[in-house]
Order: C-alpha cells, then structure tokens, then sequence
C-alpha cells in the first residue's frame, strides 16, 4: 500500500471535516472507522514545531511598583555566542519550513520580473546641472547621475555597486555645493543608520583623501566659496559610555582636504545633550541656519547666523511650540510652514529685523486640506495639499494668492517638489498603487505638465483597481481605507487580504506603487492600506489622537478595519494577513495579541515590542515623545504596560501564524526586539502554530537595503502567507 501524496494530502486539509462525513456516510463500515480515524488524522494532523530553545533567565525589574519580568535580557547582547546560536537556529527552521512551499522559487522568479524596470528620482539643480538617481531595475542599489540637459548624456557620479560585491554599502544622503562642482556624499554599510562622509571633485571624477566618521542623519550645508561645507555628527563612540553614542550632537565646519582632526566646532548644547542639529545654508549663501530637534518630536526650533560670522547664534524660533519647516527667504526675510495655530499647516513669513510674533505675516492660510509640503520655485509657491489621502498641487503667487492647480494623472501621491526660486520649470514624482513611479516637469513658460520619462513594467495594469473606502473605528471615528484587486473581484468572503497599517510619528500612508505587491494582486488577493490615525493624513490632531496615551486608538482603528472588511464580505478570518514594519510591526503584534482570533496570519517586520525599554538602545530615545517613557513616568507606565507586546503574551494562548523578521545590523529598531518577543510566543504556545523568526544578514531596518536582498525577503513573506492560507504559485 503506498502512502498518500503531497498533493491528496493537502486536498484532504483542504475538504477538512467535509472529506470525513462523506466518506463515512459512504462506507458504513463499522469495521473500517478505526483506520480510517488514524489515517485521516495523519493527514489533518497540524505540523509540530520544535523551536530552538532559549534560556530564561531570573530577571526581574520593578517598575513604580509593578514587578515585570524580562528573562530573555540576556538577547539584547548581540555578540553574545549564546545568542548567535539561538539566531541560527531560527534561520534553519524558518528556511526549512518555507522551503517546503512549492512555489517558493515561481515567486522569487516572478518578482525579479516584475522588479526589473527603470526607476528615477526627482532631478535637482545645481549650478548647470541637474543631478537624480536611477537604478536600471535589478541593480543592488540606484547611482547617482548628472547631466548638463535632461535627456541627453549623463555623467555617471557615484555608482555604490562598485564599492561592494553584495550591494550592501547604500548612497545614503548627498550635498552638492552651489555651482555643482563638488559633491560631499554619505556611505552606509549592511543598512546601518551610521554613516561615513566622503568629497569628491565633480570636475575631475576624483575622490579627496579624507573620510568623515560618526554621522548619523547628518546635514551638508556648503559654503558658496567652495572651501568647505558645515555638517553634525555625534561624538566618536569609543570615548562615550555605552549607551551614551546618539547624544551631544553638534556642528562641524570641515575644509576640503584637511582631517576631520582639524575640524573646527560651530556649535554645541552641553545643557541640552539631547537635542540634534541639521546646518542649512540659504540659497543666496548669506545665512547658516540650524534646523534644532529633539528626537522625532515635532516641534522643534531654528536657529541661524550669518555665514561667515563667528557670533552666537540667534535663537529666532526656540520655544519647542510647533514645527518650522524653513521654505527659502528673500532677503532678510525667512518663509516657514509650520503647524503653529494651525494643525494643517501654513506659510507663514518672518522678517529678521522685526522678528516678534506679532510681527509676523501669514502668506498661506490653513485650509481644509493638510499642507503636505511646500517650495519656493519661478517666484512662486507650489504647494501639494492631501484631502482625504489623495494628493493636489496649487500655484500660489508670493502674496499668497491661488493662481492654478496642475492636472495629476488621478488619485495619488506627490513627492520631491523640486526647483529655486529662479527656476521655470518644477519637477516631482507621482505615483500610485497602479501607478509606478514617475517624474513629472511643470514648464512655467508654456504651463505643461508631462512626465519627463516613460515608466513600463510587466504587468497589466488594466486588469486591476484601486478604491478607497471608509469604515468607523471603535469610537465613531470615520477612518479611509484604499482597496487594491482585481477589477470584478467577488465579495464572496473567501478572498485571501493582505491589510497594511503604521499609525503614527505623523507619517502619512499614501498611496504608493510596489513591485513585490502584484505577486499578491496576480493570484486573487487583496491589498489593504488603512489610514490609521498616528498618522499625518489629517494633520496633527490626527497624529496627536494617536500617539502617548491615546495610542490604543491606533490599535482600535486596524482591528476595526479588519472586522470591515469580514463584514462586508471581502475575506474571513482565516483569509486576512496582518502586515507591519517598525512602528507598523507594534502595531500589528500588539493588535494580534488584543484579537487574536481576528486575523489568519501576521508579518511583523523590524518590529518595535519592548515598550519598557526601547529608548535604552540606539536612537530609541528619539520616540519618547510619541510613546513615552515607562522608566520615569508611573502614568506612562500604566498605558505603555497594558498594550506593549512584549508583555501582553498569554502561556497557552492560540495565536496565528506569525512571521517575524530583523536584521543583525538593525541600529535604529534593535533585533532584540523581534528575538524576545518571538522567543516569549514560542515558549506560550503549544508549538502547533509556525512562530517563524527570520533574521537578515548585513543588513538594517531597511535603508539602502539590496535589491537582492529585498526580493528574497518578500519571496519569504508570500512564501509564508500562500502557504498558510493554502494558495498555489506553481
């Protein structure tokens, strides 16, 4: 008697009980019942898991009160052997279990096809030229180009690809100086938020000799006589605590082709070690101007001085009351967008010489629409608006008054608004869930609109739709959401749904184009994108109703999104994926540990789990404006406890499907994060359910990650997901 194959097996998990009465029925043997009960459980059997074990370990901490344990500590040492043995043994379950997927290799060979298309960045000028990025589809990552006249011969500037053999060193951020002839341009290694800045001489083609350490979000504001540029950094990490290496952030002036030993300090705020700096030089060269911020808080200050005075600097905005945004000045005078009084932001302007607040003159009014953002261009203001996620671009004179609204191609999202106040022509880059990504050129002097290049991908975009809904969340909250399937598509409750969310930092999840998506969209699913609020869709009351203690709305509002979509006959329960990244991986495993039964399969990506000690790492810090801080407020304490994932797993609870994921060089979101919360589920659950930890190799949260590397990350996810809600790739 041979046994049954892969295929029978899989049709008889299928069919699930129905196969069993029928068969039953049919027979009516009595004698047969005990072989056939050992048979078809065999085939119905769930899969046993036989998790790499982890060590916990007695460790107890006492919070206002409150004893919380944390036995996986010993994780968030990452040179630990202990710990590098727990992580392979992961990565083999986890690659042995998706491998076991027969259309793994068809999706990795679909989205290398559906990958393998020109994209490009929105130019920018620099003297007389215009210098943009373009990756020709499947380079590990995207060069850097010039060119005297769009569309004729580029000059290549700096192609990352040549520096590594895997892709893994990124061009993270760039400062070309006035006249474009020189270029001090940042390098990141395997996705690390860290950064090493190098110059080089755009007339020549070569490099200088010295490398600038210890960057990390770092501004270049070159000085118009060519000598040198004005940059921040923090200090050499081998002469702080541990710990300590993301604060007392300050400015730098370095002159071409010295040490950065000889650099001389600009600026410095010993009593305020927390606050970062981001030089800016005004385009007339007259202004140095530092953008003051206090992690990822909103609010901060600007300060500025002229540029080649030594004086103090004057603190012109320096309250913390609001975010300034500097749009470009005019003289003495300074334009901002900020949400001063205004939650949906305006323009406001500030003349140094009488810069009182009641002094100051507003250009654009608040309107009903959230400013998204905002340049000074051909002695105009173009501004891109979002009303309800859906992007507009108006033309306001220099007095503020409406003068047009350019025709985009539909509902979308605009990015990259580009030009000086000089220019007659204004560049950005539009794009869809549709809708690849592509640039467009306003011509002042004929008033057209047209791409600048032609984007086609393989595949037929015709065939699919994108439809934007509102369901309401737990509160009475009216909450979008955009729906991405094919046209036809049958409310039959059975669809498989990929729903994606981040609710929060003021980020606004706009409709955005993905090759890897139409993997999902080619075989029946649905792609889900709510608009949490956290988020910056409706300006910062929409942000501030769901960040601190109101951040259990966030939560709300994805678990009713969820329930919607069951409603309204779009899926099932055991049809619906939950899908996050960062403060999106919170969101999701926080909302599958408060329902549970709600969702049929969870990816949560460079997650953020540990609530009560996240700002210990890196630049976790950065976020105690958004979640708090449990360590030293008690009422922090008792919001960020009752949803931190970390802490919320219940032994013996069923959970879904999950997959997890991080990476070893992950310094803004610590692997620890992921490795202690997957490790917490594995030891609550009976081992029937795949709880799949994957972590990356030389890579971070997910900057300058390789195309390589991407491709095969999503081939995982769908691998997972298909094979967890039973759908073919073959």
């Amino acid at each position: 008697m041979s046994l049954p194959n892969k295929k029978f097996i899989e049709e008889r998990q299928t069919l699930g009980g129905y196969v069993i009465i029928q068969i039953v029925t049919r027979l009516r043997l009595a004698n047969v019942f005990p072989l056939l009960f050992v048979f078809l459980s065999a085939c119905t059997a769930p899969e046993r898991f036989d998790y790499p074990p982890a060590r916990k370990a007695d460790v107890v901490e006492d919070f206002h009160g409150t004893s919380v344990a944390d036995p996986y500590r010993w994780m968030e040492d990452e040179s630990g052997e202990e710990l590098k043995t727990w992580i392979d043994g992961q990565n083999r379950l986890t690659v042995g279990y998706l491998e076991k997927f027969a259309g793994r290799d068809n999706i990795e060979n679909r989205l290398t096809e559906l990958w393998n298309f020109p994209r490009y960045t929105v130019p920018y000028k620099r003297g007389a030229y215009y210098f943009y990025s373009r990756n020709d589809g499947l380079q590990n990552q995207s060069a850097l180009y010039m060119e005297k006249e769009l569309g004729k011969e580029a000059t290549l500037v700096i192609d990352p690809n040549s520096l590594s053999e895997d892709g893994t060193v990124a061009l993270m951020n760039q400062g070309v100086n006035h006249d474009g002839t020189l270029i001090a341009y940042g390098l990141s290694r395997s996705g690390s938020d860290w950064q090493e800045i190098r110059i080089k001489n755009l007339k020549t083609g070569k490099d200088y000799d010295e490398v600038i350490q210890w960057c990390k979000f770092a501004g270049i504001a070159w000085t118009h006589d060519k000598n040198g540029f004005f940059y921040n950094r923090y200090p050499d990490p081998t002469t702080v605590p541990k710990g300590e290496e993301s604060y007392n952030n300050k400015v730098y002036y370095h002159r071409v082709g010295t040490p950065q030993s000889a650099d001389q300090l600009i600026y410095e705020r010993p009593d305020a070690r927390e606050l970062g700096f981001s030089p800016m030089m005004t385009l007339d060269g007259k202004y140095l101007v530092l953008h003051v911020s206090k992690g990822t808080d909103r609010q901060n200050r600007v300060y500025y001085r002229e540029a080649t005075s030594s004086k103090p600097f004057v603190r012109l905005l320096d309250a913390g009351d609001a975010s300034y945004r500097l749009i470009g000045t005019a003289g003495s005078t300074f334009y901002f967008r900020t949400d001063l009084d205004a939650p949906r932001g305006r323009v406001v302007a500030i003349n140094l010489k009488s810069p009182h607040r009641k002094n100051w003159k507003e250009i654009i009014p608040q309107s009903e629409d959230v400013l998204s953002s905002v340049t000074m261009v051909n002695n105009r203001f173009a501004v891109s608006y979002l009303r309800d996620v859906r992007h507009r671009v108006i033309l306001f004179t220099r007095d503020g008054a409406v003068e047009k609204e350019l025709e985009l191609p539909g509902i979308g999202t605009v990015s990259g608004l580009s030009g000086r106040p000089s220019d007659t022509e204004l560049f950005f880059n539009f794009t869809s869930f549709l809708y690849p990504p592509t640039v467009f050129r306003y011509d002042f002097t004929t008033g057209i609109l047209s791409a600048l290049r032609d984007t086609e991908i393989d595949f037929d975009i015709s065939a699919y739709e994108t439809d934007q809904v509102f369901f309401t969340s737990k509160d009475g909250t009216r909450i979008p959401m955009f729906l991405t399937h094919r046209k036809g598509l049958q409310r039959n409750g059975n669809n498989p749904v990929l729903l994606f969310g981040y609710g929060g930092f003021n980020v606004s999840m706009n409709p955005s184009f993905n090759a890897a998506r139409l993997v999902w969209l080619e075989h029946g699913g649905i792609y889900a994108q709510a608009n949490l609020r956290g988020g910056g869709e409706y300006g910062e009351e929409w942000h501030r109703a769901g960040m601190l203690e109101k951040k259990q709305n966030v939560f709300d509002d994805f678990i009713s999104a969820a329930e919607w979509l069951i409603e309204n006959k779009y899926t099932q329960t055991s049809r619906l994926a939950i899908m996050g990244a960062s403060n999106g991986g919170l969101l999701v495993s926080a909302s599958m540990l408060q329902r549970p039964k709600l969702f049929g399969a969870v990816v949560c990506q460079v997650p953020v789990t540990d609530m009560l000690r996240y700002h210990k790492f890196t630049v976790g810090r950065f976020w105690v404006g958004e979640y708090g801080n449990a360590e030293t407020n008690p009422e922090h304490f008792k919001f960020m406890y009752a949803y931190s994932p970390l802490h919320n797993v219940e032994p013996g609870a069923s959970y879904p499907p999950i997959f997890i994921t991080t990476a070893d060089h992950d310094d803004r979101v610590v692997p620890a994060h992921a490795m202690k919360f997957g490790a917490t589920l594995q030891a609550a659950g009976g081992g029937s359910t795949p709880i799949l930890v994957r972590v990356e190799t030389k890579a971070g949260h997910g900057g300058g990650k390789p195309v390589s590397k991407q491709i095969e990350e999503w081939r995982d996810i769908y691998a997972f997901l298909m094979k967890t809600f039973r759908m073919s790739a073959e």
